[in-house]
């Protein structure tokens, strides 16, 4: 283990983060509340005083060699110290008074959860209200792949990083050189979030709100600067826009650059975009059925409603136009089955991935073939090529850990005081781990996570981090081989 060469990296990162708060310093000085600026003043301060004292110390000692041990323990760190660091303007400044609670949001914001303890939030100033937001769409293409874009220095090791911190099995090469990849990454993600948000303000929004959802649109995580999400605007043109922007950020990002070189002929073939979007229809068409004439009056106002919660229960986002939790049983089981899912390998969405689920259906039909004619020749294909057993071995794995994380995470949630319900701590786990945000009882989209024990939200922000870096990245951590000497 290279613990210098770890820390001198994760130096420059929080240094990057540090510089990312002089947008909501600007804006806090714009505004006039100079509470609040004062408080980013102070944590640019200590952060950046911090990240440049560890550069310094460690640039001399670290090794120029970088192993995949290096690339998850600098991860993994490198999360938890900018959500330490990222709590510090809202626990400074009183805008969320606990460490606990300020800790637990940021958390939830940078893995792109949307889960909050906040019980008002339209009275919050635009500079802590922005910060809450940016914490998304930082943490949605990635700390490790934004810092490798306008860093070069980190190419040593880089893609070891960007695989550790990408969310899906594997991650397209969309360019031979990882600096290279990850720019071309960060400018399909700028090009989306300025599209939405021109789109937004011809919806009526002004451009602080149009921003604000826009960068909990793409980065699939829920933030909004309102008490009632993206329901308060109650505008069918939002909701369309938003849902369309939704589905696009669950896509593979790999998929638009080959869109862009005009390499159409991948994007057809591509097995996963063709289940992902199936998945979507058939979802919020059948969760509309039960709905009309029980909680909407026609056909076309309940699919509205319904798509736009398919989507952002599919693409985990968590953002919400309706209280779902009051709706027919059915249309719930629609939305609590695709909480299994989430979006597609390579997005900005949590979950366990559609091409995964994918791969374990067309495995299982492959072993039926292989049971009913044990001399037959069988192969399970992705993208019409055939997947090597060690991809689907991994995946074995992947969703073996993630069920037993998601059953272990239920228990320590239901031996909180006042949870008594299984329902709250199945679907609590099963959010958080998901990186989804609202679930169902008393975690609904009406509700919040403020009653939870602090022991509880300290443990369900692991959960989030551990579900945003794909479980093997953590959870490796606490094996004895890792921390074993060869």
């Amino acid at each position: 283990m290279h613990f210098a060469l770890v820390f001198n990296i994760i130096s420059i990162l929080i240094l990057v983060i540090s510089g990312f708060m002089l947008f909501p310093l600007g804006i806090a000085f714009f505004n006039g509340e100079f509470v609040y600026a004062n408080a980013f003043l102070l944590t640019i301060f200590i952060v950046a005083a911090i990240g440049i004292i560890v550069y310094f110390v460690t640039r001399k000692l670290k090794s120029k060699h970088f192993s995949a041990k290096d690339g998850f323990l600098t991860v993994t760190i490198s999360w938890i110290i900018a959500s330490a660091a990222g709590a510090l303007p809202f626990y400074i400044s009183g805008a969320i008074p606990l460490y606990t609670n300020a800790f637990f949001e940021t958390m939830s914001g940078f893995t792109t959860t949307g889960a909050s303890i906040l019980t008002e939030i339209q009275t919050l100033p635009k500079s802590i209200l922005f910060w809450r937001s940016l914490t998304h769409w930082l943490g949605g293409m990635g700390f490790v792949v934004l810092t490798v874009a306008i860093l070069p220095l980190l190419g040593i090791g880089g893609m070891r990083m960007v695989s550790a911190e990408s969310p899906g099995p594997t991650i397209d090469k969309i360019s031979p050189k990882i600096t290279q990849m990850a720019k071309l990454l960060w400018i399909i993600y700028i090009g989306l979030t300025i599209l939405e948000t021109i789109l937004l303000m011809f919806g009526g929004m002004d451009l602080f709100d149009s921003l604000t959802h826009t960068f909990g649109t793409l980065a699939t995580g829920g933030f909004s600067p309102k008490n009632g999400s993206v329901g308060h605007y109650n505008s069918a043109y939002i909701d369309i826009v938003v849902t369309v922007f939704m589905l696009l950020a669950g896509l593979n990002f790999g998929l638009y650059y080959r869109m862009l070189i005009g390499n159409f002929t991948e994007i057809k073939k591509n097995t996963e975009l063709k289940v992902y979007l199936l998945i979507f229809a058939a979802a919020a068409i059948l969760a509309a059925i039960p709905l009309i004439g029980n909680v909407y009056s026609s056909f076309g106002e309940s699919l509205r409603y319904s798509s736009f919660q398919v989507a952002s229960v599919l693409t985990t986002t968590g953002y919400a136009t309706a209280n779902f939790d009051i709706w027919p049983a059915f249309s719930k089981y629609i939305l609590f089955a695709l909480m299994f899912i989430g979006g597609c390998s390579g997005s900005t969405g949590g979950g366990i991935k559609v091409v995964r689920i994918v791969t374990l259906f067309k495995q299982a039909i492959t072993e039926m073939k292989q049971q009913a004619n044990p001399r037959g020749v069988f192969s399970t294909r992705i993208n019409g090529v055939s997947v090597k057993k060690d991809f689907v071995f991994t995946i074995v794995g992947f969703v073996f850990l993630y069920i037993m994380f998601l059953l272990i995470t239920t228990a320590v949630v239901a031996t909180a005081p006042g949870v008594y319900d299984l329902e709250t701590s199945f679907s609590t786990a099963l959010v958080t781990v998901g990186n989804i945000g609202p679930g169902f009882s008393l975690i609904g989209p009406t509700q919040n996570y403020a009653f939870f024990p602090d022991y509880v939200k300290w443990f369900l922000s692991f959960a989030m981090m551990a579900g945003r870096l794909e479980i093997y990245t953590v959870l490796i951590l606490f094996t004895p081989y890792f921390w074993r000497r060869k």
